[in-house]
């Protein structure tokens, strides 16, 4: 059988309980110690903490703008490299321009065009209205001289009515002397010389009376000849009273060689600033990003060559939990930590708070209506602005942040 073993034997003495009784005492001891520290650094941090709002969740924002061509062209020249700094205005890139030099040409032969035609609408202008008021005031005196001819000639158709009455008298006078005259030669009481002498005198009157009647037929065709000249001058005056007319057709014209003349000025301006876009230009200062642009490659404005990132204009954006903005204002100093100068702190100030939470600007907003509801803490963008200079440490978009807001102040 194996052997048994016996318990080892126990010191009682004095010396060793009070080995026994020391660890216990130690506990005692470091224990309220412990939990002392324990609450000196819950105050400690209470009254760090209190009034002070934190979050991690929090990055540096900068403007980038996208430099994209203003017409669509070959790239000729590429004069920045990637990271370079520019500054406004510094030509980018260069576009083949031979294209828009050949319209700019064009347009500027309109315009020349264009003044000319003025020029000639001008001229015509002021041709009608000298040409009008001559034109009326001769058609007003030929209206004048036709009624005036007119009336001289009803007055000499008077008179000549009047001598044909006076020589037809005076004919049928002598028709009866000589009637008279072939009577009495016939029976022997006039001489033959008698006879002649009478019959002379009715060859006369007889002469008088057909050359008058000539002359009255000669009148009254003059009449109407006159009657004709008289209705031709106030067909002419009706003409000429067109003269208004004619120079309001002119005033249009000129209206319209002076909008032709815009037109082609503005298109020659629209030529002008295509070929100044073939230059493209850096629109604001800063750092050249995201080039994508070749020599050779076709272009347009629809897709961007390059970014242009500010260094001068940056702020951060701090996402807080929707339990902490509850006491925050515009104003309240803020303490913010970059991660990329761990040992820098920035003074800032909080400019504004979002109107909404980040997911009420999601593709697919919650909504908490339909389905099982389970509560997410949101978080409001606050939007923080550095107070002071920062150029000495240059701050780049992107860059995350620690922001601490202090809340105590209203």
């Amino acid at each position: 059988m194996a052997a048994t073993l016996a318990p080892a034997p126990v010191d009682t003495s004095p010396s060793a309980t009070a080995e026994r009784v020391k660890p216990k005492g130690r506990a005692r001891i470091v224990l309220p110690a412990l939990l002392g520290v324990a609450l000196l650094g819950g105050l400690i941090r209470f009254l760090f903490t209190h009034g002070r709002e934190s979050t991690d969740d929090a990055q540096v924002e900068g403007r980038i703008g996208n430099v994209a061509p203003r017409v669509a062209g070959q790239v000729m020249k590429v004069l920045v490299k990637d990271n370079q700094p520019v500054k406004a205005g510094d030509v980018l890139v260069e576009l083949d321009r031979s294209d828009l030099d050949a319209k700019l040409q064009v347009a500027q032969a309109d315009v020349l065009s264009a003044e000319a035609q003025l020029s000639n609408a001008q001229a015509q202008l002021a041709l009608t209205e000298a040409n009008a008021g001559a034109t009326l005031r001769q058609a007003q005196a030929g209206v004048t001289q036709a009624s005036s001819g007119i009336s001289s000639s009803k007055a000499a158709l008077e008179q000549a009515r009047a001598d044909v009455a006076s020589v037809e008298a005076r004919f049928r006078l002598t028709d009866t002397e000589l009637a008279r005259v072939k009577r009495l030669a016939a029976e022997g009481a006039l001489s033959p010389a008698e006879l002649d002498t009478r019959q002379a005198a009715y060859d006369q009157a007889k002469a008088a009376l057909d050359q008058a009647k000539a002359r009255l037929a000669s009148t009254e065709a003059g009449i109407t000849s006159s009657s004709g000249g008289l209705e031709a001058a106030q067909g002419k005056l009706v003409a000429a009273q067109t003269g208004p007319v004619q120079v309001q057709a002119a005033q249009a014209a000129l209206k319209l060689a002076e909008a032709r003349l815009q037109q082609s000025r503005a298109s020659l301006h629209l030529a002008e600033l295509a070929v100044s876009y073939t230059q493209v230009r850096a629109p604001i200062n800063g750092v050249v990003s995201r080039r994508t642009v070749e020599v050779g490659q076709m272009v347009g404005p629809e897709r961007p060559l390059m970014a242009i990132v500010p260094q001068d204009d940056v702020w951060v954006v701090a996402n807080f939990k929707e339990d902490q903005v509850g006491g925050m204002r515009p104003g309240q100093p803020v303490d913010v930590k970059v991660d990329a100068f761990g040992s820098q702190h920035f003074r800032a100030h909080v400019d504004s708070l979002a109107g909404a939470s980040g997911a009420r600007f999601a593709l697919l907003p919650p909504d908490n209506a339909s389905g099982n509801f389970v509560k997410v803490v949101q978080r409001i963008p606050v939007l923080v602005r550095f107070d002071g200079d920062l150029k000495e440490l240059p701050l780049k978009p992107g860059m995350s942040a620690v922001v601490t807001v202090d809340t105590r102040e209203p």
